[in-house]
């Protein structure tokens, strides 16, 4: 009579923690998985919130002549535009406007745009470009509309700041 080989038998509850163990690897597999999505799905959404943001570049606070805070100009390359709120509660006549200058040593001002609102912030359409070299802002008070750039604006100024690049 031969006697057959006998295979040691696994014992059931071996089975029953490898099965266990398995179902814990898995379920943890799945959740690192979820939180992984889950994180790049907040990343995103923080990034998009990021690129909403204001990026200012450039400000400056405008003085009147007793040297009080009259109006804060920021500027925002990505866009593209000048910020201006008021800080005190001078407001232009019926037939006049004022005159926002980029104001450069040894040049001519340039106009940046006129203040056609009396709202307590506003925004003007501006590029990198036209404040470039600028050392300060001005704002002066001219005739209803404004005046063109060769024309100039009448002095003294109504208001006027050092334009401040801001650190990146």
């Amino acid at each position: 009579m031969t006697s057959s080989p006998t295979r040691p038998g696994v014992s059931r509850w071996w089975r029953a923690l490898s099965i266990t163990l398995m179902l814990v690897l898995a379920i943890g597999l799945a959740a690192s998985m979820s939180l992984y999505m889950q994180l790049q799905a907040h990343i995103g959404h923080l990034q998009h919130k990021l690129a909403q943001l204001p990026q200012i570049r450039q400000l400056s606070v405008l003085m009147d002549q007793d040297q009080k805070p009259a109006m804060l100009v920021t500027f925002d390359p990505a866009a593209r535009k000048l910020q201006l709120e008021r800080l005190n509660n001078v407001k232009e006549g019926r037939e006049d406007s004022m005159q926002l200058w980029a104001v450069r040593p040894g040049q001519a001002p340039q106009s940046l745009g006129v203040i056609e609102s009396k709202f307590k912030a506003i925004d003007l359409p501006a590029t990198a470009e036209q404040l470039q070299g600028a050392a300060s802002l001005a704002i002066s008070v001219e005739n209803k509309g404004g005046v063109p750039n060769e024309q100039g604006p009448r002095l003294p100024w109504l208001f006027q700041g050092y334009l401040v690049n801001k650190a990146l």
